[in-house]
C-alpha cells in the first residue's frame, strides 16, 4: 500500500482525498498557494507546503514545484483530483520518470483519451457506437463543408483538447458554419494551447449519461451504474443523479457493458467515466472518456456504497479488486447539487468574499463535500464551487424531497451563492417528473423571479 500521498489539489476535492487517506492509514500532504494558507485542506493534512503565488499557473498548474514538494516531503504518490493537472499527460509522465505514482492512468492513456477526436476513433474502432462526424480532426473549412453536406444540419464544431464547456459550438445552417470554424479554433488554441477541432452531428435534445467504471492492472473491469448529468448550463454540470428516470435495467447492462467493453479497448486502468449521449429513440453514443475522479461521484458512492476514491488509490497500488460485476448492489436514490459562490441573478457572476456565517444541512441520508467554514475567504483565483450536497433516499421523491430541505437549511452569509436556482430547479414539474433534457435550463430557467426565501 501507498505510505504517503501528495494531494496536488485544493479545496472540497483535496478534503475528500485526506479524508480517505486517513482512513485508509495513508499519511497526506497538502500543497498550497500563498492565498490558500487558511484552506481546510491545509489544516487537515498531516504535511503542508506553500508551492507559490495564487495564480494558478505559478501554484497548483506549477508542475516543477508541486513534484519538488513531493520530493522534499517524500510523498510515494500524487493524487491529482480533479481540475488542475489531473489530465495532463506530461505530470503523469513526469511522475513516472522520477518514481513517483501517479494516482490515474498511465500517462499515455491520458494523452489518447484527453484528446477527444482520437478517443472517438479509438471507440469506433472497438465497436462502441460514436457520433456520427469527422474521423479525427478537421484541417480546414472546405473539409468541415464535406462532412456536414453528408451528415446534414445541426452540427457541434468541439476542441480535441477541450473541456469545461469551452471550445465548443453548436451550427444550424450553412451562413454560420466558417465564422464559427474560426471561432472554435481560436478558442481552442487560447484555452487549451491546441488548435485542432472536430465536428459531429448535433444530437437534439439528449439526455448526458455516464457510466462510472473501475479497472485495476490485471484486466478486472466493472462498471458502477449510471449518472444522469443532464441539468446543465452552457455545458456545465449542475445538478447529477443516479439512476436515471430513462435508463431501466436493460439499457443499464447495455450502456455498462459497452462502457467496459471501452474501457478494456483502450487498456484502462484506474477509475474513469464513459461519458454519452442519449437520444429521445434511448439510442446512445460515445461522447468522451474522463481519466479522472469525477466531480459527482458520491451519488454513486451513495447508491452503491462503494468508497470510488478509496478504490483508486487500491488500484495504484497495484491491489486487486475485491468484488464483481454481480455483487454491486444498486440501493435508492442520489441526488447532487453543486453549490457555487455566485450570482444567478448577475449572470451567474462569480461571488468570492468573506464567509461570516454558515449552516451547513444535516440528517439521514445527507452528505456535504465542502472545504469551507466560517471565517473562511473564498479567493478569486478558482472555480466558483464552494460545496456540494448529496442525498439518498429510498425513492427518487423521497431524495427531492431531502434535497428541498438541505437546500431549505443551507445558509451562507457573506457571500452569495446559487443555491436560490437549485431550488427552483428542484420544484420544476417537469423536474419532478423526470422529464428534462440538457436544454432545461435554457428552457425553464428564465422564466419568473427566482424563489425568494
Amino acid at each position: 500500500m501507498l505510505k504517503k500521498v501528495l494531494i496536488a489539489n485544493r479545496g472540497e476535492i483535496a478534503v475528500r482525498i485526506i479524508r480517505a487517506c486517513r482512513e485508509m492509514g495513508i499519511r497526506t500532504v497538502a500543497i498550497y498557494s500563498e492565498v490558500d494558507k487558511n484552506s481546510l485542506h491545509v489544516k487537515l493534512a498531516d504535511e503542508a507546503i506553500c508551492i507559490g503565488p495564487a495564480p494558478s499557473n505559478k501554484s497548483y498548474l506549477n508542475m516543477k514545484v508541486i513534484l519538488e514538494a513531493a520530493c522534499l516531503t517524500g510523498a510515494d504518490s500524487i493524487h491529482p483530483g480533479y481540475g488542475f493537472l489531473s489530465e495532463n499527460s506530461s505530470f503523469a509522465k513526469i511522475c513516472s520518470e522520477i518514481g513517483i505514482k501517479f494516482i490515474g492512468p498511465d500517462y499515455k492513456l491520458i494523452e489518447l483519451l484527453g484528446n477527444k477526436s482520437k478517443a472517438k476513433e479509438t471507440m469506433k474502432k472497438a465497436g462502441v457506437p460514436v457520433v456520427p462526424g469527422s474521423e479525427g480532426v478537421i484541417s480546414s473549412i472546405s473539409e468541415a463543408i464535406k462532412i456536414v453536406e453528408k451528415i446534414g444540419y445541426p452540427v457541434i464544431l468541439k476542441a480535441s483538447a477541450g473541456g469545461g464547456g469551452k471550445g465548443i459550438r453548436i451550427v444550424n445552417i450553412p451562413e454560420e458554419l466558417e465564422s464559427n470554424y474560426n471561432i472554435v479554433k481560436q478558442e481552442a488554441k487560447l484555452s487549451f494551447n491546441d488548435d485542432e477541432i472536430y465536428i459531429e452531428k448535433f444530437i437534439k435534445n439528449p439526455r448526458h449519461i455516464e457510466i462510472q467504471i473501475l479497472a485495476d492492472e490485471y484486466g478486472n473491469i466493472v462498471h458502477l451504474g449510471e449518472r444522469d448529468c443532464s441539468i446543465q448550463r452552457n455545458h456545465q454540470k449542475i445538478i447529477e443523479e443516479t439512476p436515471s428516470t430513462i435508463v431501466d435495467e436493460k439499457l443499464r447492462n447495455k450502456m455498462g457493458n459497452i462502457a467496459i467493453k471501452a474501457a478494456r479497448a483502450a487498456g484502462y486502468t484506474s477509475c474513469g467515466t464513459i461519458e454519452f449521449l442519449v437520444d429521445s429513440d434511448k439510442n446512445f453514443y460515445f461522447m468522451e472518456m474522463n481519466t479522472r475522479i469525477q466531480v459527482e461521484h458520491p451519488v454513486t458512492e451513495m447508491r452503491t456504497g462503494i468508497d470510488i476514491v478509496k478504490e483508486q488509490i487500491k488500484i495504484a497500488a497495484g491491489e486487486k479488486l475485491k468484488f464483481k460485476q454481480k455483487e454491486i448492489e444498486y440501493k435508492g436514490h442520489s441526488i447532487e447539487c453543486r453549490i457555487n459562490s455566485e450570482n444567478p441573478n448577475k449572470n451567474f457572476m462569480p461571488c468570492p468574499g468573506k464567509i461570516n456565517g454558515i449552516n451547513l444541512p444535516g440528517g439521514n441520508g445527507i452528505r456535504i463535500d465542502s472545504a469551507i467554514y466560517s471565517g473562511y475567504t473564498i479567493p478569486p483565483y478558482y472555480d466558483s464551487m464552494i460545496a456540494k450536497i448529496i442525498v439518498h433516499g429510498n425513492s427518487r421523491n423521497e431524495a427531492i424531497s431531502k434535497m428541498k430541505r438541505a437546500l431549505e437549511e443551507l445558509v451562507i452569509d457573506g457571500v452569495e451563492t446559487n443555491r436560490d436556482f437549485l431550488f427552483d430547479i428542484i420544484r420544476k414539474p417537469n423536474f419532478i417528473r423526470g422529464d428534462f433534457d440538457t436544454s432545461f435550463i435554457e428552457k425553464e430557467m428564465n422564466k419568473g423571479e427566482m424563489h425568494k426565501w
